[in-house]
C-alpha cells in the first residue's frame, strides 16, 4: 500500500477535501505531528483510526517503524498539525525513506498557508520565491538574509509569533525598507493581513504585539542585479503569443527588477513599438 500524504486544515477543520477524509478513514494508522490536535480533526469528521506521533525530534526512529508498516502493505497516512507535511513540517525524510525502497508515495493536494498569503498581500503573484523558515540561529539568519536581499522576485517567510519581532528587525536591517504583507491566522476567525512596509510592520508588532501564525511577504529587490536575458526572453516568448508591446512592458516591470523606459527601448530597437 501507498504512503499517502494528506494535508489538513490550516484554519477552518471545513477546509478539506472529500479525498483527504476517505484516506484518513481507509488508512491503518495516522502518523501526525502531534496526535493532541491531529484527535480535534478527526473527532469533527468521525475518523476512528489508530494515530501515532511522527515530529522532527523522532523522523528517523518513528519513520523506520512506518516504513516496516508499509513493507507489510499497511496503509500510513502522514499528516502535520496544518497544512501539507513535508513543507516547514515533518515528512521529508519518511517520503524520501519510502521513495528509495520504491513505495508508492500518494501526495493528495490541500491546503497550504503560502499561496492564500501570497494572493491577498498584492505583491505578486508570480514569480516568487518560497523560503519558509529562517534559522533560529543569529549568525546563520543573517547569513541567509545577505544571500536572500537581492534577489529579483518576492520572497515568502514563515514566522512563528514569539520570534517575529526579532527576524523581521535582521530582514529589515538586510533587505532595507520596502513593501511587504504580513498575513495571519489564515481562514481563521481573526484572520488579518496587513500591508505596509517592513518598518512599520516591524513598528506594529514593538507596539502591539502579534498571535497567531505568520507569513511575511516582502517585495522584490528594485535595486537588484538582473541578467537582462531573463525578463528578454520572457518579452520575446509574450510577443511571439501576439501580446500586444503594451501589455509586454506592464507584465515585465512588474515582475522584473527593470524600468519601463528600458524595456520600451529595448522593444523599439527591435521595432516592436
Amino acid at each position: 500500500m501507498p504512503l499517502f500524504v494528506v494535508p489538513t486544515p490550516i484554519g477552518n477543520l471545513g477546509d478539506i477535501t472529500i479525498r483527504a477524509i476517505r484516506v484518513l478513514r481507509e488508512a491503518d494508522i495516522i502518523a501526525c505531528e502531534d496526535t493532541r490536535k491531529t484527535a480535534v480533526l478527526l473527532q469533527h469528521y468521525h475518523i476512528r483510526v489508530p494515530t501515532i506521533s511522527y515530529y522532527a525530534h523522532n523522523e528517523y526512529k518513528r519513520g523506520e517503524q512506518l516504513l516496516e508498516r508499509l513493507r507489510k502493505g499497511q496503509q500510513v497516512a502522514l499528516v502535520s498539525d496544518a497544512g501539507t507535511p513535508g513543507i516547514s513540517d515533518p515528512g521529508a525524510i519518511l517520503i524520501r525513506a519510502a521513495l528509495s525502497e520504491n513505495i508508492l508515495v500518494d501526495v493528495l493536494p490541500g491546503p497550504t498557508a503560502f499561496v492564500p498569503a501570497l494572493i491577498q498581500s498584492g505583491l505578486g503573484p508570480h514569480p516568487f520565491t518560497f523560503y519558509g523558515f529562517l534559522p533560529d540561529k543569529a549568525g546563520e539568519r543573517q547569513k541567509e538574509l545577505a544571500l536572500l536581499k537581492d534577489h529579483p522576485f518576492p520572497i515568502i517567510i514563515y514566522l512563528s509569533p514569539h520570534k517575529a519581532q526579532k527576524h523581521l528587525r535582521d530582514i529589515l536591517k538586510s533587505f532595507g525598507d520596502r513593501p511587504a504583507a504580513l498575513v495571519r491566522e489564515i481562514s481563521k476567525i481573526y484572520q488579518e493581513a496587513r500591508r505596509s512596509s517592513l518598518s512599520l510592520l516591524l513598528k506594529g508588532i514593538e507596539e502591539e504585539g502579534v498571535r497567531g501564525e505568520l507569513v511575511l511577504i516582502v517585495d522584490r529587490a528594485l535595486s537588484a542585479p538582473l541578467d537582462e536575458s531573463m525578463w528578454q526572453g520572457k518579452a520575446l516568448d509574450m510577443l511571439r503569443d501576439g501580446i500586444t508591446s503594451k501589455e509586454v512592458v506592464e507584465f515585465i516591470i512588474q515582475h522584473y527588477s527593470v524600468s519601463k523606459n528600458t524595456v520600451k527601448d529595448w522593444l523599439i530597437h527591435r521595432g516592436q513599438d
